[in-house]
């Protein structure tokens, strides 16, 4: 059976993946813990995503975690949306369409209201 993804948030930035671990186990069998770090800073982003391995356990964590607190701040937690498909980002120098201050006509841009 597929492994069901957590979505974890308001975290405090001192919680860690062990206390997710022990809080989480709770709730049933965590097979992954993954807290999102800053890839600058290397601190924690303040959110985590749990896999638990059943559909029931998952349930169960939602029902007992969410809105209940934990090191001093009230999570959030819900069944995890798979990733959205994005556009690649433009590396060239389209400017994503802005044309400036100007509209189509050559004029200035008039406030509508």
């Amino acid at each position: 059976m597929n492994p069901i993804r957590l979505f974890v948030g308001n975290l405090s930035y001192q919680t860690g993946e062990q206390d997710l671990q022990d809080y989480f186990s709770q709730a049933g069998n965590v097979t992954s813990v993954n807290l999102m770090m800053d890839k600058f800073t290397g601190k924690s982003r303040g959110f985590a995503f749990i896999e638990l391995a059943t559909p029931e356990e998952a349930n169960k964590a939602v029902e007992m975690f969410n809105g209940k607190e934990l090191q001093g701040r009230a999570l959030t937690v819900n069944i995890a949306r798979p990733r959205e498909e994005r556009p690649a980002r433009s590396q060239g120098g389209d400017n994503g369409g802005w044309r400036g201050g100007r509209d189509q006509r050559g004029g200035e841009r008039r406030e509508r209201y």
